[in-house]
């Protein structure tokens, strides 16, 4: 009873919390009993079709913490089952023979597979909408950007270069010959909005590859292609792996509240399908896969007196954030399921409890 009381204490000071609550899973109205999965269909949409909260798909398919980080990829042709028997929601998966490749007549059978995401297993997100953004440099710290190899000089005395043009870097340490490097030239800075004196990152702007001809203290490359000429004094980063991670959606541990600080390619509205940046990062606890929620920045109700209060429009959710690429202090997030534009300013937050 004394630690009953103790803890009661605690709680209502504030010194522990209370552990969050998930609420129940609801379906989407007219969910179907099962459903045929087709190409181009994600993982997100099928259980749209399912949920209400579609990023609540891993609980939907019951999948522990071990699973999560490898899940049962599903293809086209498989089928999707409703189940309610246990009276909570749960979705099952038939899987097809032919596309298994175990058999061509077709038939299902309730066996699960588990894979890397190869050939056409269904994607959580759409990758067509963030391709672009995994595999060139959008964001870096000031001080990535000023150590990063620096293209020096060209043959002669022009400053801009173009395919099969020959140039020269200097500071690229351990290139090798035949290496591909992005280059890359300084954007505009990203200013968290919270802290109006802080830079916490640069945007940059990928202008193409350039391949190491021979090495040494001052570098030969050749300019491979460029989406815009490249000048003396852009930087170079060493080309990544492509590669593509399919993204488990999860609440963050903890409540994070940012803001959008951009919206890419500078547009003054995003919708669905579009990326923004947000000014919280790796440092605040963002990792691939978070989802928060976008709500529309409130704005001041103008007074026909002085004696009225100051009011401000209460906020209206806009749309759910699927962050899929994290630096330090800033995020990407894909939108999703957007039902009124998004700018910069407007608040991104959740809580580690369902909504």
């Amino acid at each position: 009873m004394m630690r009953k009381s103790i803890v009661s204490l605690l709680l209502a000071v504030g010194f522990l919390s209370a552990p969050a609550v998930a609420d129940e899973l609801k379906l989407a109205k007219n969910a179907p009993d099962r459903y045929v999965v087709v190409k181009g269909d994600t993982l997100w949409g099928i259980s749209g079709k399912f949920l209400s909260q579609p990023w609540r798909w891993p609980e939907i398919w019951q999948l522990n913490k071990t699973d999560i980080k490898n899940p049962h990829w599903i293809y086209p042709g498989d089928v999707i089952v409703l189940d309610t028997s246990s009276g909570q929601p749960r979705l099952k998966l038939l899987k097809s023979q032919k596309v298994d490749g175990r058999g061509g007549n077709g038939k299902l059978s309730p066996r699960i597979r588990e894979t890397t995401l190869t050939g056409n297993a269904i994607a959580s997100i759409p990758y067509a909408s963030i391709e672009p953004f995994l595999s060139k440099p959008l964001v870096m710290s000031v001080e990535d950007f000023t150590a990063a190899p620096r293209i020096a000089a060209g043959p002669d005395s022009r400053l801009l270069f173009g395919p099969n043009d020959q140039i020269y870097s200097v500071d690229l340490v351990d290139a090798q010959p035949g290496e591909t490097w992005q280059a890359f030239r300084k954007g505009k800075p990203l200013v968290d909005p919270d802290n109006p004196k802080e830079v916490i990152g640069i945007e940059v702007t990928y202008l193409g590859d350039v391949r190491v001809k021979r090495e040494g203290d001052v570098t030969t490359m050749t300019v491979v292609n460029s989406k815009e000429e490249i000048s003396v004094g852009d930087r170079l980063i060493r080309s990544p792996e492509k590669q593509f991670i399919n993204y488990v959606p999860h609440l963050p541990a903890h409540t994070i509240e940012g803001k959008v600080i951009s919206t890419y390619g500078g547009s003054t509205e995003a919708g669905s399908l579009t990326t923004v940046v947000l000014n919280r990062g790796a440092l605040d606890g963002v990792d691939m896969g978070t989802v928060l929620f976008s709500y529309k920045a409130p704005r001041l109700i103008a007074k026909e007196t002085s004696a009225e209060p100051t009011r401000f429009t209460p906020p209206i959710k806009s749309g759910n954030l699927f962050v899929y690429r994290v630096f330090p202090k800033v995020a990407y997030a894909l939108v999703m399921d957007s039902t009124l534009p998004i700018n910069a300013g407007d608040t991104a937050k959740a809580s580690a409890a369902a909504e």
